[in-house]
Protein backbone atom coordinates (compact mmCIF):
# COMPACT_ATOMS: atom_id res chain seq x y z
CA UNK A 1 0.00 0.00 0.00
CA UNK A 2 1.23 3.49 -0.80
CA UNK A 3 1.20 6.59 1.39
CA UNK A 4 -1.66 9.02 0.79
CA UNK A 5 0.24 11.89 2.45
CA UNK A 6 -0.17 15.08 0.42
CA UNK A 7 1.36 17.90 2.45
CA UNK A 8 2.02 19.57 5.78
CA UNK A 9 -0.46 21.74 7.69
CA UNK A 10 0.16 24.19 10.54
CA UNK A 11 -1.38 23.68 13.95
CA UNK A 12 -1.17 27.44 14.38
CA UNK A 13 -3.37 28.15 11.36
CA UNK A 14 -5.06 25.28 9.45
CA UNK A 15 -5.06 27.44 6.33
CA UNK A 16 -1.26 27.50 6.33
CA UNK A 17 -0.31 24.51 4.18
CA UNK A 18 3.01 23.41 2.74
CA UNK A 19 4.35 20.68 0.43
CA UNK A 20 5.12 17.28 1.98
CA UNK A 21 8.85 17.71 1.30
CA UNK A 22 11.05 18.85 2.88
CA UNK A 23 9.84 18.07 6.43
CA UNK A 24 9.54 21.37 8.32
CA UNK A 25 11.67 20.45 11.32
CA UNK A 26 11.72 24.05 12.61
CA UNK A 27 7.95 24.35 12.93
CA UNK A 28 5.49 26.46 10.96
CA UNK A 29 7.36 29.29 9.18
CA UNK A 30 4.22 31.45 8.94
CA UNK A 31 2.67 31.32 12.41
CA UNK A 32 5.64 30.78 14.73
CA UNK A 33 7.25 33.66 16.64
CA UNK A 34 10.49 34.14 18.56
CA UNK A 35 8.73 32.92 21.74
CA UNK A 36 6.32 30.31 20.39
CA UNK A 37 6.77 27.64 17.73
CA UNK A 38 3.71 26.00 16.22
CA UNK A 39 4.15 22.43 14.92
CA UNK A 40 3.05 21.24 11.53
CA UNK A 41 1.40 17.89 10.89
CA UNK A 42 0.96 15.68 7.85
CA UNK A 43 -2.23 15.92 5.79
CA UNK A 44 -3.67 13.08 3.67
CA UNK A 45 -6.05 12.44 0.81
CA UNK A 46 -8.65 10.90 3.11
CA UNK A 47 -11.07 10.32 0.22
CA UNK A 48 -8.80 7.53 -1.05
CA UNK A 49 -8.33 5.62 2.23
CA UNK A 50 -9.60 2.05 1.68
CA UNK A 51 -12.27 0.99 4.17
CA UNK A 52 -10.70 -2.46 4.50
CA UNK A 53 -7.59 -0.83 5.99
CA UNK A 54 -9.19 -1.13 9.42
CA UNK A 55 -10.45 -4.66 8.96
CA UNK A 56 -6.95 -6.14 9.35
CA UNK A 57 -5.75 -7.33 12.76
CA UNK A 58 -2.93 -5.49 14.57
CA UNK A 59 0.53 -6.90 14.07
CA UNK A 60 4.20 -5.96 13.80
CA UNK A 61 5.40 -3.45 11.17
CA UNK A 62 3.37 -0.25 11.05
CA UNK A 63 3.56 -0.34 7.26
CA UNK A 64 0.19 -2.15 7.46
CA UNK A 65 -1.19 1.41 8.00
CA UNK A 66 0.90 2.93 5.17
CA UNK A 67 -1.93 4.94 3.51
CA UNK A 68 -2.23 7.06 6.66
CA UNK A 69 1.50 7.44 7.27
CA UNK A 70 4.22 9.48 5.54
CA UNK A 71 6.28 7.46 3.05
CA UNK A 72 8.17 4.69 4.86
CA UNK A 73 11.58 4.66 3.20
CA UNK A 74 13.36 2.99 6.15
CA UNK A 75 12.99 -0.77 6.78
CA UNK A 76 11.05 -2.07 9.74
CA UNK A 77 12.35 -3.61 12.95
CA UNK A 78 8.92 -5.07 13.68
CA UNK A 79 7.49 -2.12 15.62
CA UNK A 80 3.82 -2.08 16.61
CA UNK A 81 1.31 -4.82 17.30
CA UNK A 82 1.89 -4.53 21.06
CA UNK A 83 -0.42 -6.31 23.52
CA UNK A 84 -3.35 -4.75 25.35
CA UNK A 85 -3.67 -6.27 28.82
CA UNK A 86 -6.59 -5.83 31.22
CA UNK A 87 -5.76 -5.09 34.85
CA UNK A 88 -9.37 -5.34 36.02
CA UNK A 89 -12.41 -3.05 36.32
CA UNK A 90 -12.15 -2.06 32.66
CA UNK A 91 -8.61 -0.64 32.96
CA UNK A 92 -6.13 -1.76 30.30
CA UNK A 93 -2.40 -1.34 29.73
CA UNK A 94 -1.11 -0.89 26.19
CA UNK A 95 2.36 -2.33 26.71
CA UNK A 96 4.70 -0.43 24.41
CA UNK A 97 7.75 -1.98 26.08
CA UNK A 98 7.25 -4.90 23.66
CA UNK A 99 8.58 -2.85 20.73
CA UNK A 100 12.03 -3.66 19.24
CA UNK A 101 14.01 -1.26 21.46
CA UNK A 102 11.54 -1.68 24.34
CA UNK A 103 9.67 1.61 23.98
CA UNK A 104 6.95 3.49 22.12
CA UNK A 105 9.63 5.59 20.39
CA UNK A 106 10.08 2.88 17.77
CA UNK A 107 6.82 3.91 16.13
CA UNK A 108 8.07 7.49 15.86
CA UNK A 109 11.54 6.63 14.62
CA UNK A 110 10.37 4.28 11.88
CA UNK A 111 8.73 7.40 10.44
CA UNK A 112 11.40 10.02 11.21
CA UNK A 113 14.32 7.93 9.97
CA UNK A 114 12.24 7.25 6.86
CA UNK A 115 12.06 11.03 6.43
CA UNK A 116 15.85 11.24 6.69
CA UNK A 117 16.21 8.57 4.00
CA UNK A 118 13.61 10.28 1.81
CA UNK A 119 15.35 13.63 2.18
CA UNK A 120 18.71 12.13 1.22
CA UNK A 121 20.34 13.14 4.52
CA UNK A 122 23.86 11.84 5.29
CA UNK A 123 22.78 10.82 8.81
CA UNK A 124 20.49 11.59 11.73
CA UNK A 125 21.04 13.52 14.95
CA UNK A 126 19.05 13.29 18.17
CA UNK A 127 19.25 15.06 21.53
CA UNK A 128 18.09 12.46 24.02
CA UNK A 129 19.27 10.50 27.01
CA UNK A 130 16.94 7.55 26.86
CA UNK A 131 14.29 5.82 24.78
CA UNK A 132 14.38 8.22 21.87
CA UNK A 133 18.16 7.95 21.51
CA UNK A 134 18.16 4.15 21.56
CA UNK A 135 15.33 3.93 19.07
CA UNK A 136 16.77 6.51 16.67
CA UNK A 137 20.16 4.77 16.76
CA UNK A 138 18.60 1.38 16.03
CA UNK A 139 16.46 2.58 13.10
CA UNK A 140 19.34 4.59 11.66
CA UNK A 141 21.53 1.47 11.80
CA UNK A 142 18.79 -0.57 10.12
CA UNK A 143 18.58 2.05 7.35
CA UNK A 144 22.37 2.22 6.93
CA UNK A 145 22.67 5.79 8.23
CA UNK A 146 25.15 7.06 10.84
CA UNK A 147 23.64 8.58 13.97
CA UNK A 148 24.90 11.22 16.37
CA UNK A 149 23.36 11.17 19.85
CA UNK A 150 23.72 14.12 22.22
CA UNK A 151 23.19 12.71 25.71
CA UNK A 152 23.27 14.33 29.12
CA UNK A 153 25.59 13.16 31.88
CA UNK A 154 22.60 12.38 34.13
CA UNK A 155 21.29 9.62 31.86
CA UNK A 156 21.68 5.99 33.03
CA UNK A 157 24.95 4.46 31.87
CA UNK A 158 23.17 1.28 30.85
CA UNK A 159 21.01 3.26 28.44
CA UNK A 160 24.06 4.99 26.96
CA UNK A 161 25.63 1.54 26.44
CA UNK A 162 22.41 0.43 24.76
CA UNK A 163 22.65 3.36 22.34
CA UNK A 164 26.33 2.72 21.56
CA UNK A 165 25.57 -0.91 20.77
CA UNK A 166 23.89 0.23 17.53
CA UNK A 167 27.03 2.07 16.41
CA UNK A 168 25.82 5.58 17.20
CA UNK A 169 28.35 8.25 18.11
CA UNK A 170 27.33 9.30 21.62
CA UNK A 171 28.51 12.68 22.89
CA UNK A 172 27.77 13.30 26.57
CA UNK A 173 27.32 17.05 27.05
CA UNK A 174 25.63 19.42 29.53
CA UNK A 175 21.86 19.34 29.06
CA UNK A 176 21.65 23.01 28.08
CA UNK A 177 24.31 22.51 25.37
CA UNK A 178 22.50 19.74 23.51
CA UNK A 179 20.12 21.77 21.38
CA UNK A 180 22.53 24.54 20.27
CA UNK A 181 25.03 21.85 19.24
CA UNK A 182 22.33 19.91 17.41
CA UNK A 183 21.41 23.01 15.39
CA UNK A 184 25.03 23.30 14.29
CA UNK A 185 25.12 19.65 13.27
CA UNK A 186 21.96 20.15 11.21
CA UNK A 187 23.03 23.44 9.62
CA UNK A 188 26.69 22.61 8.91
CA UNK A 189 26.74 18.84 8.43
CA UNK A 190 23.29 18.37 6.90
CA UNK A 191 22.23 15.67 9.36
CA UNK A 192 18.49 15.15 9.70
CA UNK A 193 17.13 16.09 13.17
CA UNK A 194 14.76 13.56 14.69
CA UNK A 195 14.19 15.66 17.82
CA UNK A 196 13.31 19.25 18.60
CA UNK A 197 15.01 22.38 17.23
CA UNK A 198 12.59 25.11 18.34
CA UNK A 199 11.96 27.43 21.30
CA UNK A 200 8.77 25.60 22.30
CA UNK A 201 8.46 22.01 21.24
CA UNK A 202 7.47 21.13 17.69
CA UNK A 203 9.57 18.02 17.17
CA UNK A 204 9.67 16.31 13.82
CA UNK A 205 6.53 16.99 11.76
CA UNK A 206 6.30 13.33 10.71
CA UNK A 207 7.01 11.85 14.15
CA UNK A 208 3.60 11.95 15.82
CA UNK A 209 2.14 10.21 12.77
CA UNK A 210 3.81 6.99 13.91
CA UNK A 211 1.92 7.14 17.19
CA UNK A 212 -1.43 7.19 15.40
CA UNK A 213 -1.03 3.47 14.87
CA UNK A 214 -1.61 2.95 18.61
CA UNK A 215 -5.13 4.32 18.15
CA UNK A 216 -5.78 2.01 15.18
CA UNK A 217 -4.60 -0.98 17.23
CA UNK A 218 -6.64 -0.05 20.29
CA UNK A 219 -9.79 0.21 18.20
CA UNK A 220 -9.18 -3.27 16.79
CA UNK A 221 -8.19 -4.79 20.14
CA UNK A 222 -11.14 -3.39 22.09
CA UNK A 223 -13.66 -3.61 19.28
CA UNK A 224 -14.60 -0.01 20.07
CA UNK A 225 -13.16 3.38 21.01
CA UNK A 226 -11.98 3.58 24.65
CA UNK A 227 -13.65 6.11 26.91
CA UNK A 228 -10.32 7.59 27.99
CA UNK A 229 -6.61 7.29 27.24
CA UNK A 230 -3.94 8.22 29.81
CA UNK A 231 -0.54 8.85 28.21
CA UNK A 232 2.82 9.52 29.89
CA UNK A 233 3.68 12.98 28.63
CA UNK A 234 6.95 14.76 28.05
CA UNK A 235 6.71 16.74 24.82
CA UNK A 236 3.23 15.27 24.14
CA UNK A 237 3.95 13.77 20.73
CA UNK A 238 2.54 10.43 21.92
CA UNK A 239 -0.55 12.10 23.36
CA UNK A 240 -1.25 14.05 20.19
CA UNK A 241 -0.51 11.18 17.84
CA UNK A 242 -2.95 8.83 19.58
CA UNK A 243 -5.59 11.58 19.60
CA UNK A 244 -5.09 12.26 15.89
CA UNK A 245 -5.44 8.55 15.11
CA UNK A 246 -8.84 8.42 16.81
CA UNK A 247 -10.02 11.60 15.09
CA UNK A 248 -9.11 9.99 11.76
CA UNK A 249 -11.18 6.90 12.61
CA UNK A 250 -14.10 9.21 13.31
CA UNK A 251 -13.50 11.28 10.19
CA UNK A 252 -13.45 8.17 8.02
CA UNK A 253 -16.70 6.86 9.54
CA UNK A 254 -14.99 3.84 11.12
CA UNK A 255 -15.79 5.03 14.66
CA UNK A 256 -18.58 7.24 16.00
CA UNK A 257 -16.61 9.03 18.70
CA UNK A 258 -13.15 9.58 20.19
CA UNK A 259 -11.76 9.18 23.72
CA UNK A 260 -10.94 11.83 26.27
CA UNK A 261 -7.17 12.30 26.35
CA UNK A 262 -5.24 12.83 29.57
CA UNK A 263 -1.65 14.05 29.69
CA UNK A 264 0.29 12.57 32.63
CA UNK A 265 3.39 14.50 33.74
CA UNK A 266 5.71 14.54 36.78
CA UNK A 267 4.61 17.04 39.42
CA UNK A 268 8.21 18.30 39.44
CA UNK A 269 7.59 20.03 36.10
CA UNK A 270 4.55 19.76 33.88
CA UNK A 271 4.67 22.30 31.01
CA UNK A 272 1.55 20.83 29.41
CA UNK A 273 -0.41 21.15 32.64
CA UNK A 274 0.78 24.76 32.96
CA UNK A 275 -0.27 25.59 29.40
CA UNK A 276 -3.67 23.94 29.75
CA UNK A 277 -4.27 25.55 33.14
CA UNK A 278 -3.38 29.04 31.95
CA UNK A 279 -5.01 28.74 28.50
CA UNK A 280 -1.83 29.46 26.54
CA UNK A 281 -0.62 27.61 23.41
CA UNK A 282 2.54 26.26 25.11
CA UNK A 283 4.53 26.85 28.28
CA UNK A 284 8.04 26.65 29.72
CA UNK A 285 8.48 25.74 33.41
CA UNK A 286 11.18 25.20 36.01
CA UNK A 287 11.81 21.49 36.58
CA UNK A 288 12.51 20.03 39.99
CA UNK A 289 14.05 16.71 40.95
CA UNK A 290 12.32 13.56 39.67
CA UNK A 291 13.42 10.04 38.79
CA UNK A 292 10.93 10.01 35.90
CA UNK A 293 13.64 11.37 33.60
CA UNK A 294 11.94 10.09 30.45
CA UNK A 295 9.09 12.61 30.79
CA UNK A 296 10.83 15.36 32.75
CA UNK A 297 10.63 18.38 30.46
CA UNK A 298 10.87 22.11 31.01
CA UNK A 299 9.68 22.99 27.51
CA UNK A 300 6.19 22.10 26.31
CA UNK A 301 4.53 22.27 22.92
CA UNK A 302 1.17 23.03 21.38
CA UNK A 303 0.33 19.43 20.44
CA UNK A 304 -0.46 18.38 24.00
CA UNK A 305 -2.66 21.41 24.60
CA UNK A 306 -4.65 20.62 21.47
CA UNK A 307 -5.14 16.96 22.36
CA UNK A 308 -6.39 17.70 25.87
CA UNK A 309 -8.56 20.65 24.88
CA UNK A 310 -10.14 19.16 21.77
CA UNK A 311 -10.88 15.81 23.41
CA UNK A 312 -12.40 17.20 26.62
CA UNK A 313 -9.68 15.59 28.70
CA UNK A 314 -7.32 17.09 31.26
CA UNK A 315 -3.64 17.62 32.12
CA UNK A 316 -2.64 15.71 35.27
CA UNK A 317 0.43 15.82 37.52
CA UNK A 318 1.74 12.86 39.56
CA UNK A 319 4.42 12.61 42.23
CA UNK A 320 7.34 10.20 42.18
CA UNK A 321 5.68 8.37 45.06
CA UNK A 322 2.51 7.85 43.02
CA UNK A 323 4.63 6.72 40.08
CA UNK A 324 6.46 4.15 42.20
CA UNK A 325 3.24 2.78 43.60
CA UNK A 326 1.80 2.37 40.10
CA UNK A 327 5.08 0.80 38.92
CA UNK A 328 4.96 -1.75 41.76
CA UNK A 329 1.33 -2.59 41.03
CA UNK A 330 2.11 -3.15 37.37
CA UNK A 331 4.97 -5.46 38.36
CA UNK A 332 2.53 -7.51 40.43
CA UNK A 333 0.64 -8.04 37.17
CA UNK A 334 3.85 -9.19 35.44
CA UNK A 335 4.61 -5.85 33.77
CA UNK A 336 7.90 -4.08 34.48
CA UNK A 337 7.55 -0.51 33.28
CA UNK A 338 10.07 2.29 33.49
CA UNK A 339 9.01 4.80 36.16
CA UNK A 340 7.94 7.24 33.43
CA UNK A 341 5.95 4.46 31.77
CA UNK A 342 3.76 4.07 34.87
CA UNK A 343 2.56 7.68 34.67
CA UNK A 344 -0.66 6.75 32.88
CA UNK A 345 -1.84 4.39 35.59
CA UNK A 346 -0.66 6.74 38.36
CA UNK A 347 -2.62 9.65 36.85
CA UNK A 348 -5.74 7.54 36.33
CA UNK A 349 -5.69 6.61 40.00
CA UNK A 350 -5.07 10.19 41.08
CA UNK A 351 -8.03 11.39 39.02
CA UNK A 352 -10.28 8.88 40.78
CA UNK A 353 -13.01 9.13 38.17
CA UNK A 354 -15.27 6.47 36.67
CA UNK A 355 -15.72 6.27 32.91
CA UNK A 356 -18.52 4.83 30.84
CA UNK A 357 -16.34 2.40 28.92
CA UNK A 358 -12.83 0.94 28.85
CA UNK A 359 -9.85 2.99 29.99
CA UNK A 360 -6.40 2.61 28.43
CA UNK A 361 -3.16 3.59 30.17
CA UNK A 362 -0.21 3.56 27.79
CA UNK A 363 2.88 1.90 29.30
CA UNK A 364 5.73 3.38 27.33
CA UNK A 365 8.99 1.62 28.20
CA UNK A 366 10.78 -1.24 29.94
CA UNK A 367 11.93 -0.96 33.54
CA UNK A 368 15.41 -1.95 32.39
CA UNK A 369 15.92 1.71 31.43
CA UNK A 370 15.29 3.21 34.86
CA UNK A 371 17.81 5.14 36.89
CA UNK A 372 19.78 2.88 39.23
CA UNK A 373 18.78 -0.44 37.65
CA UNK A 374 21.41 -3.05 38.48
CA UNK A 375 22.95 -1.01 41.31
CA UNK A 376 21.15 -2.82 44.13
CA UNK A 377 23.48 -4.83 46.41
CA UNK A 378 23.06 -8.59 46.23
CA UNK A 379 23.28 -10.80 49.31
CA UNK A 380 25.02 -14.10 48.58
CA UNK A 381 24.11 -17.06 50.79
CA UNK A 382 27.39 -18.97 51.04
CA UNK A 383 25.89 -22.03 52.77
CA UNK A 384 22.20 -21.96 51.90
CA UNK A 385 19.75 -24.21 53.74
CA UNK A 386 16.02 -24.79 53.65
CA UNK A 387 15.77 -22.53 56.69
CA UNK A 388 16.91 -19.65 54.48
CA UNK A 389 14.12 -20.49 52.03
CA UNK A 390 11.55 -20.66 54.79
Amino acid sequence: MESLAIGQRSLGDPLAVFPLWPPLTRGCPETSTDDLAYPVEVDYDYSRVPRELFEQPPGPDIARWAPLLPPLHAPTLGEGGTPLLELGDGVHIKDESRNPTWSHKDRLNRVTVSAAVGAGAPGVVVASSGNHAASAAAYAARAGLPAIVLASAESPRAVQSFVRAFGAKVLTVPTEARWPLMRQIVDRLGYHPVSNLTVTHTGHPFGAEGYKTIAYELFAQLGRVPAAVFAPTGYAELLYGVWKGFTELRRLGVADDAPRMFSCEPAAGGPNARAVGTAVPAAVVEVGATDAYGISCSVGGHRGVRAVRDSGGDALLVTDGELREAQRDLARHGLWQELSGAAGLAAYRRLGRAFDGPVVCVGTSSGFKDVGVGDEPIEVLTSPTLDDVL
